[in-house]
Formats: C-alpha cells, structure tokens, sequence
C-alpha cells in the first residue's frame, strides 16, 4: 500500500514537472511575446508536454491500484448499480379494417361538418 502512495506521489509531482516545463519559457520570458516559438521553447513545451503525459497516466494507474487494495481490504465498499428496469410491452395495436375505420370515423366528420356549416352561416 505504502509503495502505491509513494509511486502516486512521484507519478504526480512528475506531472507538476512536466506541466512547468510547459510553462517555463513564457513565465521566465525566454520565448519572445510576439514572435515564432524559438528552438529551446518547442524542446520545453513538448518534453514538458511529454512528462505530464507520463505523470497523468502514472496518477491514473497508481490511484486504480490504491482503490483496488483498498476494495480488496475490505476498507472501500463497491455500490452495485440496481439495474434499470424494463418498460413494459406495449400491446401491439389491432389490425383494424377500413369498414371498421370508416365507422369509427363516421361520427367525427359528422360532427366537423355539422361545425364547419353553422360556423359559415354566423359569418
């Protein structure tokens, strides 16, 4: 366990390294405000560049195994995730035929025609 925090540590400072790297020529004014980056700025920003990569990932692995140890203690408990449920089925509609559509729709234009011929005589 002690190793995985001291490899934690190291992995995150590496990260701290490599972010200054990446920072260092426009924070000590090496590199120019206005111009192309010069060659020792490219070589700072990408190794810096580089490290942090190193370091994010090393964090990353070291923070995994130290959870890891810490469920396999007995320390950190795991929530299990209830599972969703399942909608229900919907019932497929009935197959309706058009003699049976026609009836179904008979009452409605009715009542839209009757609507459509008292409106046209109030007007």
């Amino acid at each position: 366990m002690i190793r995985r925090f001291v490899g934690a540590v190291a992995a995150a400072l590496a990260l701290i390294a490599g972010l200054w790297l990446m920072i260092a020529p426009f924070a000590l004014g090496t590199q120019p405000e206005l111009g192309d980056w010069i060659d020792a700025t490219n070589a700072e920003f990408f190794t810096g560049l580089g490290v942090a990569l190193v370091g994010l990932v090393g964090v990353v692995a070291f923070a995994a195994a130290i959870h890891e140890d810490l469920v396999a203690r007995g320390l950190v408990t795991v929530r299990q995730r209830a599972p969703e449920p399942e909608p229900a089925p919907q019932p497929a509609p009935a197959a309706t035929s058009s003699a049976e559509l026609a009836t179904m729709l008979a009452p409605l234009v009715e009542a839209l025609r009757e609507d459509l011929t008292t409106n046209g005589h109030r007007r």
